[in-house]
């Protein structure tokens, strides 16, 4: 089981970052300062990656970063108008907020990870490409046929065992038709 962020661990992080990092938003730093300063909105507040799925959440980006500066998503709408973001937290206080920092190093940062949280609204074949499908497809074609092949050679063996020459010939040919189909 995952262990919660705590409120204090998220203020913690929040007030490093800011000592860390210049934001390319000036609203962006307003924001996180006035979650610092709301310790009960900081219990709802949630750092994930690809917040852009969430149904409310923020993107900020440092000066160090290529992405861009600043994003709201609210149930599939998006703005670049931070003040309306900012208002938004303010009037719904209840609701989650799920948050993504983009820096340099990231993925790579420590600190940053260990405030991370799942995001829950990361479609389920997200992480799945075309190419892993492909893959597994390959590998299920290969296991079936061996265990076909593994099964028919236990059956002749015990056909060989009870001399029965019939089923033998039976199996015999199943194997042959078997070697012949491509096994991926």
């Amino acid at each position: 089981m995952i262990t919660p962020v705590t409120a204090k661990d998220k203020k913690s992080f929040i007030q490093w970052f800011l000592n860390h990092y210049r934001l390319k938003k000036r609203e962006s730093v307003w924001i996180l300062n006035y979650l610092i300063n709301h310790s009960d909105l900081l219990a709802n507040v949630h750092f994930v990656r690809d917040v852009k799925y969430c149904s409310r959440g923020i993107m900020m980006t440092s000066h160090c970063s290529d992405e861009v500066a600043f994003r709201f998503y609210k149930d599939h709408l998006v703005t670049t108008d931070a003040e309306k973001s900012f208002h938004d937290i303010r009037l719904n206080q209840d609701e989650s907020l799920y948050l993504q920092l983009n820096f340099k190093n990231a993925n790579q940062n420590s600190y940053y990870a260990s405030v991370l949280e799942e995001n829950p609204f990361i479609p389920v074949d997200y992480y799945i490409t075309n190419q892993d499908k492909e893959v597994a497809n390959q590998l299920l074609n290969y296991s079936l046929h061996q265990y076909k092949k593994e099964k028919i050679l236990l059956e002749i063996d015990h056909a060989l065992q009870s001399k029965d020459r019939e089923k033998f010939l039976v199996l015999s040919k199943e194997l042959a038709n078997l070697k012949n189909q491509p096994k991926l």
